[in-house]
């Protein structure tokens, strides 16, 4: 068998390709090579020799995973690109060689390409004698099919231009639940106004909320009819973007036929044409004028086009409107689905659909048995999209509450934990492909479409199963939270120093911002000393050992300078936690009014005892006399004849701000007032290893030492500021600060009598007295400082 080297060394390329950038993803975290690789290696201009086929490709995989480091994302959704992914990237390098060959034996490849694809697709969904169109935007086929609508209800179209849709203006209608933009696009590209476009409501009495009313429709298109427009196209949906529900195609297309119209269909459910048991609504899909097919999702395709069946019997008219190309190349667009759809065959695709189909019904079944749970699905045996919701219904019912005003923006609430719920199960079950999707009824809802996303991430029914686990783990912490949350508010408005912020948008207790007392402040400054405040509380809340998270709220948050706390769980003491952050926040606000006043207070009790110390200085001269100055005269006199000073030493208390003596300092050797030893907490007051703060005792759901009373926080906080009186020990002389006294304080000797024996002279011995009790002010100063 004779095989093309260009061929042959192509697919070798491929491997080595993707085995380079698959080891690259795989990798946990890029090394500092490949980081510093990644820097140096990105060129300015091109560089003169050019590189290697091996470097560009590190290159490209640095590239693709030089920011995984510095973002570390919680989750991150990578494809899974399995063998059929290598055939569709083939068939992007194939496509750029086929290109190349002669004009004749390309016409004949892309002959046979095309027709072999689009033959295997219309036999696979069940679309008889229909033509294909490959696109990359999924959006191009609908506008190619009003294009050739439109040439063909307009026959001067051609000739004429857009000057013959005055005569009859063309009317497209869509239902309210298709893809948001895409009617506007479809004018916008068609040169339509908007005018052009009529929105069909959904049922409000009978059927599905989520499926088009068909009395509505018929009743818009006469009134059309009767002002002379034209309807042109209907775009109904197999699967609607929000909730997969699918409207009543066979009636649509009864109405279509009945004003002329065309009947096109899209959505995620067509995949269950493949299938060999269709539910009749889906199967009324196949009678359609024309069908958007997106495969790539379906069967995990990387970078394979979109296709559109459409019926239609003018090639000319299908030509004009950009369906079918005289240009070779562009019919190349079908060769990676050729080449995946061959690699794949009929039982491997068959069975990629069916297993999505599987993991939604297993889903739905296990959702079934959760309370709080809400699903939305239209048919509970047949649906391949599940949306659930957690609502409150459930639990207040259990607790004895009213359903109806259960509180004030109850939606919004729903609407927030629901979207945490989401974004939860997203970052623990990466594997699920649970999205987000926003129902206009329902509100904020999590959907689980595995025919979108289980081929390309590898959902399996483990999947599922952990999925559920996880669901039913966070049930007990959204229903706690939603209970706690009006006792979080009303606990908040017992403390005057506090104001609760209502943001409905919050998955969690609430948020809370401390007041600061000072009213002499302008508004600005005010401003300035809240945030101050708050930022400061922020981070002892953050510090402490509790399960909950403080944080700053939302990133573009309407509320500032708050506190938001997360989600709480059933052994909360929300008292408590209040009261911890008011009483933290009132520590913080006196701090800061010590440290602003503590400037004003050194300065005056400084120049305050400076006046002293110059006061008793002149007290000391008028009382030792003249004689006692001369320095022989004085040292004989005071041999003879000691004097005893009035005079005392002054010590500076920091926290009274105020100038005392320091008699009992040399009397007692203790200082008053002075610092304590450290304290000692007692075992009552003391946590458990491992125990959290915020506990309620006997709550359920704590953990090992939850049956351990909490300390409260004006206890805790009131052994942080203020020490512990102990029994003071006996110091040594130098000693400037000691234990406060106490009655059983042992008595210290004063000092020794100055005698001849003592191995000094008493004029020493006095300068040494003096000059003790001269320095003792500084020595006192600096310690409080």
């Amino acid at each position: 068998m004779m095989v093309d080297p260009t061929l042959a060394e192509m697919g070798k390329n491929l491997n080595e390709a993707m085995k380079i950038l698959e080891d690259g993803r795989k990798a946990s975290e890029p090394d500092a090579d490949r980081r510093q690789f990644s820097r140096s290696s990105i060129p300015g201009p091109l560089q003169g020799d050019g590189q290697d086929v091996a470097s560009i490709l590190q290159l490209v995989q640095n590239l693709m995973h030089e920011d995984e480091e510095e973002d570390k994302p919680s989750h991150r959704r990578m494809q899974n690109v399995g063998e059929q992914g290598h055939m569709a990237l083939l068939g992007h390098s194939l496509a750029a060689y086929i290109s190349v060959l002669d004009r004749e034996r390309l016409r004949k490849l892309i002959t046979r390409i095309a027709s072999d694809t689009t033959l295997w697709l219309c036999r696979l969904f069940r679309y008889e004698s229909g033509s294909a169109y490959y696109h990359e935007d999924d959006r191009e086929g609908l506008l190619k099919v009003c294009r050739l609508v439109i040439n063909t209800r307009y026959e001067d179209y051609s000739t004429e231009g857009y000057t013959v849709l005055n005569s009859r203006q063309p009317v497209i209608y869509q239902s309210a639940t298709c893809r948001p933009g895409l009617g506007q696009h479809l004018c916008s590209q068609l040169g339509l106004p908007l005018s052009s476009l009529c929105t069909v409501p959904c049922n409000t009495m009978f059927g599905s909320q989520h499926q088009m009313d068909i009395a509505m429709l018929d009743k818009l298109i006469r009134e059309d009819v009767e002002t002379g427009k034209l309807p042109l196209l209907l775009i109904a949906n197999a699967g609607t973007p929000g909730a997969g529900h699918t409207d009543k195609l066979g009636r649509l297309k009864e109405l279509c036929e009945q004003y002329g119209m065309w009947l096109h269909i899209e959505g995620v459910i067509l995949a269950t044409l493949a299938l060999g048991e269709v539910s009749s609504p889906v199967t009324a899909a196949t009678r359609s004028d024309s069908m958007t097919l997106t495969l790539g999702p379906w069967l995990g395709l990387p970078a394979v086009p979109a296709v559109t069946l459409y019926r239609h019997e003018d090639p000319a008219l299908s030509l004009a409107a950009g369906l079918t190309s005289s240009q070779p190349v562009e019919k190349l667009r079908a060769l990676p689905l050729w080449l995946s759809l061959q690699y794949l065959g009929h039982d491997g695709i068959v069975e990629k659909i069916r297993h999505a189909v599987e993991l939604s019904q297993q889903l739905l079944e296990k959702l079934k048995n959760l309370a709080s749970i809400k699903t939305s699905v239209e048919d509970e045996l047949n649906s391949p999209v599940v949306v659930f919701r957690f609502s409150q219904e459930t639990s207040a019912e259990s607790s004895g509450g009213s359903v109806e005003g259960y509180f004030a923006g109850e939606r919004e609430v729903l609407d927030s934990l629901n979207r945490w719920l989401c974004e939860r199960l997203a970052q623990l079950v990466p594997a699920s492909g649970v999205d987000i999707v926003e129902l206009e009824d329902e509100g904020t809802c999590v959907r689980f479409t595995p025919l979108m996303t289980a081929a390309a991430l590898g959902t399996q029914r483990c999947d599922v199963d952990l999925l559920v686990e996880r669901l039913t783990e966070l049930l007990p912490v959204l229903n706690c939270t939603l209970r706690l949350r009006l006792d979080f508010r009303e606990e908040v408005y017992r403390h005057s120093a506090l104001s609760y912020i209502e943001d409905l948008s919050w998955p969690g207790l609430g948020a809370v911002r401390y007041e600061p007392r000072i009213e002499e402040l302008n508004d600005s400054k005010r401003q300035l000393e809240v945030e101050k405040i708050n930022s400061e509380l922020l981070v002892k809340l953050g510090d402490l050992d509790a399960d909950l998270i403080f944080s700053t709220g939302l990133e573009f948050g309407p509320e500032k300078d708050c506190i938001f706390i997360g989600m709480a769980t059933e052994d909360l003491d929300v008292a408590e936690l209040v009261d911890m952050i008011a009483a933290l926040g009132r520590d913080i606000e006196e701090n800061g009014r010590l440290l602003e006043n503590m400037t004003e207070v050194v300065r005056k009790g400084i120049q305050e005892a400076e006046r002293q110390l110059q006061k008793d200085n002149q007290d000391k001269l008028m009382e030792e006399g003249v004689l006692r100055q001369i320095p022989l005269v004085g040292s004989v006199l005071n041999w003879f004849s000691p004097f005893q000073s009035t005079v005392k030493g002054r010590t500076f208390n920091l926290a009274a701000g105020s100038l005392d003596s320091t008699e009992p300092t040399y009397s007692m050797k203790a200082q008053t007032g002075g610092l304590a030893s450290p304290e000692t907490p007692t075992s009552s007051a003391k946590r458990l290893p491992g125990q959290r703060l915020f506990r309620r005792e006997g709550a359920g759901g704590s953990d090992s030492h939850s049956e351990t009373s909490s300390v409260g926080q004006a206890e805790d906080l009131s052994k942080e500021r203020v020490p512990q009186p102990t029994p003071p020990s006996p110091v040594p002389d130098e000693a400037v600060s000691v234990a406060p006294e106490s009655s059983k304080t042992p008595q210290v000797p004063a000092d020794p009598e100055p005698t001849q024996e003592n191995g000094e002279s008493l004029d020493d011995w006095e300068r040494s007295r003096t000059k003790g009790r001269n320095q003792d002010f500084r020595m006192e100063s600096s310690l409080s400082l």
